[in-house]
């Protein structure tokens, strides 16, 4: 007889260890460029800047936002597009301009009585590399460069710019029992 075996998260079989850490998560950080964004910068012959967000990352923070868990992001450019999207997806804690992002990581983890075992960090490059290694749930996307994916405790099925987060969101909800009672729009 085949037995049809079914995967343990939405996205496919993760670890029992990764399900045990997710768990405890009390506060996502996520970078934000190759993250929140495929990584690409469009110029503008004015200048102008733009960057493309994809709707299921909005609706899985606002949801994981609604279960309990606070959000954060922590990039090391300076956006005002960045601040006007996460003030849409109401995140509280937005740190632009960190080039070197374990301090405000630390600095934030202090301000919110938050242990770095009850945080998830999520990221693409080597900046983020000393924020994954830190904290007790360590994230990097499908397409990560390769020295972060192999210190990643986690990395996602999805790339980032394409709903990565959500992924990251609904597995904490997930392992934390929330995921039904998700609630949100896909901004």
């Amino acid at each position: 007889m085949n037995t049809i075996h079914k995967p343990n998260t939405l996205y496919g079989n993760v670890s029992p260890n990764v399900l045990a850490l997710a768990k405890k998560i009390k506060l996502l950080v996520c970078d934000v460029d190759g993250v929140f964004s495929d990584g690409r910068i469009y110029l503008g012959n004015a200048g102008e800047e733009l960057k493309a967000f994809h709707t299921k990352d909005g609706f899985g923070i606002k949801a994981l936002g609604s279960s309990g868990v606070e959000v954060a992001i922590i990039t090391g450019r300076q956006s005002a597009i960045v601040a006007n999207r996460m003030s849409a997806l109401n995140v509280k804690h937005i740190i632009q301009g960190q080039e070197d992002k374990l301090p405000a990581l630390l600095t934030l983890a202090s301000e919110l009585n938050i242990t770095p075992d009850e945080i998830a960090y999520i990221g693409d490059d080597i900046p983020d590399l000393a924020c994954i290694l830190q904290v007790g749930l360590g994230i990097s996307v499908h397409d990560a460069h390769p020295s972060v994916i192999a210190q990643a405790d986690y990395t996602t099925f999805i790339r980032g710019g394409f709903g990565a987060v959500r992924e990251v969101c609904d597995l904490i909800m997930q392992c934390q029992g929330t995921l039904d009672n998700a609630t949100g729009a896909s901004v």
